[in-house]
This record gives C-alpha cells, sequence and structure tokens, in this order.
C-alpha cells in the first residue's frame, strides 16, 4: 500500500489502461473491439494495453496482431512496463476483462491507486470489485457490455473519483500486507491451536 499510492487523474482525454500478459483469455480482444465500437460513437478515450505478449502460451496473441491493433489508432500498445505505479497514475480508469482468475494483483494494484476499475463478473475479480462501489463488473467474453461499462466511467469523472476512493479503502482494509500476514497467520493458529503444548 505504500508503493501503489493515489495520485490525481492526470489531464486530457481518460485512458482506459488493460495491463496484463497479452493473452487472449485476459479479454485482450473484446478489450479492443469495445474500444473500437467507443471510436465509432465518438467517445473521447485512450485505450492503452500494457504488457509482453507470451509466446509460450498457446493463448498469447501474437505480437504482430497487436502491432496491426496499435496501428489501426483503436488502441495503443506500451509493451512492458516494470514500473506500474507510473502506469497507473496516467489511468483513469483500468480494465480487467478477463475470462477466469485466481486473485489478480494488478486489480489490487489499481485499487490501491484509487482507480476505478472495470473488470467481469469472475471468482477472483469479484472479490477486488464489488460493482457500484469501486468500478463495473461485466459478464464474459461480452464486449458490448465492456464498452457500456466503460463509456459510463469515461464520461462520469466523479463516479471515478468516488469509485476510486471506495478501491483504496478495500485495497488497505483487505489486500494490505499487514492484512494479509495477520489473516494467514490466524489460519495457522486454527490449525495448530490444539497441537500446541498447553
Amino acid at each position: 500500500m505504500s508503493l501503489f499510492t493515489p495520485s490525481p487523474e492526470a489531464l486530457g482525454s481518460p485512458a482506459v489502461i488493460l495491463a496484463s500478459r497479452m493473452l487472449w483469455d485476459k479479454g485482450v480482444e473484446e478489450f479492443v473491439i469495445a474500444a473500437g465500437s467507443l471510436h465509432k460513437k465518438g467517445v473521447k478515450a485512450k485505450f492503452v494495453l500494457v504488457g509482453d505478449t507470451d509466446p509460450g502460451n498457446p493463448a498469447a496473441v501474437p505480437e504482430a496482431q497487436l502491432e496491426v491493433w496499435k496501428s489501426s489508432g483503436i488502441v495503443d500498445w506500451w509493451g512492458q512496463h516494470n514500473d506500474m505505479p507510473a502506469v497507473f497514475a496516467r489511468a483513469h480508469i483500468v480494465c480487467l476483462p478477463s475470462y477466469r482468475e485466481g486473485l489478480p494483483k494488478v486489480l489490487i494494484e489499481a485499487a490501491a491507486c484509487g482507480r476505478a476499475i472495470v473488470t467481469t463478473d469472475t471468482p477472483g475479480c469479484r472479490e477486488i470489485v464489488r460493482h457500484g462501489e469501486n468500478g463495473l463488473l461485466v459478464p464474459v467474453r461480452d464486449s458490448k457490455a465492456l464498452a457500456d461499462a466503460l463509456r459510463i466511467l469515461i464520461e462520469n469523472p466523479a463516479l471515478r473519483a468516488k469509485m476510486g476512493a471506495r478501491g483504496r479503502e478495500i485495497a488497505v482494509a483487505e489486500f494490505s500486507q499487514e492484512q494479509v500476514i495477520k489473516e494467514t497467520l490466524s489460519v495457522y493458529y486454527e490449525l495448530l491451536k490444539d497441537k500446541w503444548p498447553k
């Protein structure tokens, strides 16, 4: 929580960032389709993919495809970035339209940075994002619902600010290192309490 901290939104058109490995099952294609749909409707926003492709993974989006999308002007592709707090500082909205997740670290980091989030209503994602509180949940593989949710936040900076502040509260209360250590030790204590000498 000390590394990922809230910052004021950058000036200019809202930036919507999808930060992950560039895999089909992270919802990269749905993100690009949603971005194209919003561009056609005249919605003023930047859509950015952040992360490298993973050539050894059968679900990897080929680099050539990422370059095609980038050259189309619908999305930008920044590749891998090691300074994620700086990336989130440039974001207005963080989006992860993943098909499945464990507990996505990128969403915890985005919440800690006070950014509103749009993600899918899947286990892991919905443990971090509470619909209407710190972000919006959409169905998996639904680029139209994704576009609609993104448009709501793109066009409503006050709602983004409110959701971002709530996201920071949730991150600190439930996902800080101190909280995770405390809860982990509590589990160990429960498991071992009968084995300890009296």
